[in-house]
């Protein structure tokens, strides 16, 4: 392997304006089909096996066109107080208001309140709901002013009036601002790490186009393979994130042979070589945990996984090929000035403060390792009162309409008006389809906890009945879970009785769905994830006990970061620093976003740490000396690395959406409790406890696995400093 990266690298060295056209080309390419490919269609959330999503497919099945995707508007007017909206003026100003939405060309319908009953009973409170031909993302800035200028008229009447539902949505995901505060973080860190603007921006530039390749490519195939608008949001954060890492550590490799005094071709050959050889073992993890996500079994989670895969595979070309070019065009420039005076070599007894800490954790092991493992257990402990679910306008600020128009409905028609019920009744079978279906809502509407039920409403053929159970408590009460379980839980009864199936379905039910599947998928998840990965940390580092620690390691820091989110999220604590307003139910992906990230990443800083402490093993050093040696080289990267994660990640806690919040939280204190604490201090002190048996292999086993030379032995093996090329004298001049 390390044999293979070196000529690579000496080849996009030696060849480096083929490789900067080739990458030109390939952006303006991928580039140009991004913008002939048509617009992405969102295809909505899926998942196939449960319930709620059974239900749903049935409801489009028997009724054709009922269930289209189209944009709807829940509008809330709510009287002064003291006043109601039944009085006379208030009861022309909904109306009026109603027509006025009504006279929309993307339009289908917008029911009168009064008409269709949806005024509360103290006759505070009414909703028109207002429905749209297109799906949200089709909705034009008309149609949006429109609704705008139809609220702010309502308003000036002296109702409340505001509006929830999809047609309200403004996008959704983080919009730029996230990002811009993540690549401006980490350029100081990584000027501070290198002194120089030129090794700062390098990385940075070479990030920034592979993001864009990514990004352009998942656009260009949007259409094709059926990717929806927000696929790409986890391959750009990711994209960015590993992008920069990758380079960082090529570029600090490459200094640091140049420092050692050789020239710049052979520099950038060693540097793609050796840490080459860890960028390649490193994305191959973070591939495999965003591959991965397939397990779960929900379409969109892994389009997104495959798409940010396909990323990442992106950012390690980059690092191989398109920053040696770049060290081609400017050996010097990304030196430090004191290093670029000829001759001037490494010296080698200096220490830095990677040794010096690493000496600290050699000296005293075991009360650090007991420190961090008792640290990160605390955080992780109120991980056992995790509840998860989806999110909705409730977690929304105060400050949108959205929010506002939630907690209007809840006060004036009850906290269950927010998340009804649907109950689909397959009475196909059945002779008396009405009898069974008036039979159903009838035993359901007597369950304890439900406080309505709707007529029900037949399809043509009249073998399906629809009705809706609006429950006593709110979408994400963990009562109305219990509610929908007691409700499915009645149905063999009912069906004996009456002849009938029913199926539950709903956003609330699809909610609950999708909580309990995410949960059930968690654990064969980690069991594929983590075995790929020891298998692959077997072959790279040659050892048994490494791997495990690793393995041991992250899930330490991956429970701490859940339990952190529990903490501020779920349970409030330290909520308003960050702008959360509203607490509530952990999103139902987040676990396995954290886990499927944060694995990769952390696996990330494992090899380039260990990569360079077996490197030095490999050469010589005993155990101790090369932890000593790992942290002189790769500590001060490391550190620089994560600290770039962990800004780009905290980004993201700036933005409204209170899901982006929670992930961008998530995924930092993730990489600061993983890259910090495990890494930097339980890594060396494990490694400390167990000295050489850290490294040690079975000898059937050492004859079984391939070897591939992650630690570049091949090309130092008895090499003396080489005489610079030609080609290397040339650049040295530039």
């Amino acid at each position: 392997m390390a044999t293979f990266l070196y000529r690579v690298g000496r080849l996009a060295f030696r060849r480096r304006w083929y490789v900067a056209l080739v990458w030109a080309a390939v952006l303006a390419a991928v580039g140009l089909g991004a913008l002939k490919a048509p617009g992405a269609a969102d295809e909505g959330f899926s998942m196939p096996g449960i319930e709620s999503q059974k239900a749903f497919d049935l409801m489009e099945q028997r009724f054709p066109g009922a269930t289209a995707d189209g944009a709807t508007a829940r509008v809330v007017f709510v009287a002064p107080n003291g006043q109601k909206v039944t009085a006379a003026d208030h009861r022309k100003a909904v109306e009026d208001t109603v027509a006025d939405l009504a006279d929309g060309s993307q339009v289908a319908s917008a029911v009168n309140p009064f008409q269709a009953k949806a005024v509360s009973k103290d006759g505070t409170t009414a909703y028109a709901t207002v429905t749209y031909k297109v799906a949200a993302d089709d909705l034009t800035d008309a149609s949006k002013e429109q609704l705008e200028h139809a609220l702010e008229e309502a308003r000036d009447t002296g109702l409340t009036v505001d509006a929830g539902g999809s047609a309200m949505a403004d996008g959704g995901g983080a919009g730029g601002t996230a990002e811009l505060i993540g690549v401006a973080i980490a350029a100081v860190v990584l000027l501070v790490t290198f002194g120089s603007l030129a090794a700062a921006g390098l990385p940075l530039l070479t990030a920034l186009i592979g993001v864009g390749v990514s990004m352009a490519t998942i656009l260009a195939l949007a259409d094709a393979l059926g990717l929806s608008t927000t696929t790409g949001t986890l391959a750009m954060m990711l994209g960015l994130a590993v992008g920069i890492d990758y380079a960082l550590f090529v570029v600090s490799r490459y200094r640091e042979e140049r420092a050692n005094g050789r020239a710049p071709q052979e520099a950038t050959a060693l540097a793609v070589g050796t840490a080459g050889s860890a960028v390649v073992f490193a994305g191959l993890t973070v591939v495999i945990a965003l591959a991965g996500l397939a397990v779960v079994g929900i379409p969109m989670l892994t389009k997104m996984g495959l798409a940010a895969a396909g990323a990442v595979v992106v950012a390690v070309l980059i690092a191989l090929t398109l920053v040696p070019a770049f060290l081609g065009f400017w050996p010097n420039a990304v030196l430090r000035r004191k290093d670029r005076r000829p001759g001037r070599t490494e010296e080698e007894a200096k220490d830095n403060g990677g040794t010096r800490w690493a000496r600290f954790v050699l000296r005293r092991p075991l009360p650090v390792l007991i420190l961090g493992v008792v640290g990160l257990g605390a955080l992780a402990l109120p991980m056992t009162s995790l509840q998860l679910g989806m999110p909705g306008d409730e977690a929304k600020p105060t400050s949108t309409t959205e929010r506002r128009a939630y907690d209007a409905l809840a006060e004036g028609f009850g906290p269950g008006f927010n998340g009804p019920l649907t109950v689909v009744v397959d009475a196909q079978g059945d002779d008396d389809a009405q009898a069974a279906a008036a039979a159903i809502s009838k035993d359901i509407g007597a369950t304890k906890g439900v406080v309505s039920v709707s007529p029900a409403r037949f399809n043509e053929a009249g073998d399906t009945a629809v009705f809706s159970v609006v429950p006593s408590t709110a979408p994400t009460d963990e009562k109305t879970k219990d509610l929908v379980t007691a409700i499915r839980a009645e149905r063999p009864g009912i069906e004996s009785e009456t002849g009938a199936t029913y199926e539950v379905t709903g956003t609330t039910a699809l909610n609950i769905d999708i909580s309990e599947k995410v949960q059930s998928a968690l654990v064969p998840y980690l069991i594929v994830v983590v075995g790929l990965a020891i298998v692959l940390l077997l072959v790279v580092f040659r050892s048994l006990l490494v791997p495990l620690k690793a393995a041991l390691g992250f899930l330490l820091s991956v429970l701490a970061s859940l339990g952190a989110v529990v903490v501020v999220f779920q349970e409030g604590h330290g909520a308003g620093l960050l702008g959360v307003e509203t607490t509530g139910p952990i999103m139902s992906l987040m676990p396995i976003f954290l886990v499927g990230i944060v694995f990769g990443l952390a696996m990330d800083y494992e090899v380039f740490l260990l990569s360079r402490m077996r490197e030095a093993y490999v050469h010589g050093e005993t155990s101790h000396q090369a932890v000593t040696s790992g942290f002189r080289h790769s500590a001060r990267v490391v550190v620089a690395a994560a600290l770039i994660m962990i800004a780009v990640f905290a980004g993201f806690i700036g933005e409204s959406d209170s899901m982006i919040k929670m992930i961008g939280f998530g995924l930092a204190s993730a990489v600061l409790l993983d890259a910090f604490v495990v890494r930097m201090a339980i890594v060396p002190a494990v490694l400390a406890l167990l000295g050489d048996k850290a490294w040690w292999l079975p000898k059937w086993l050492d004859r079984i696995l391939p070897r591939v030379d992650v630690e570049g032995e091949a090309l130092t093996r008895g090499a003396d400093t080489p005489e610079p090329a030609p080609a290397d004298q040339e650049a040295a001049r530039v």
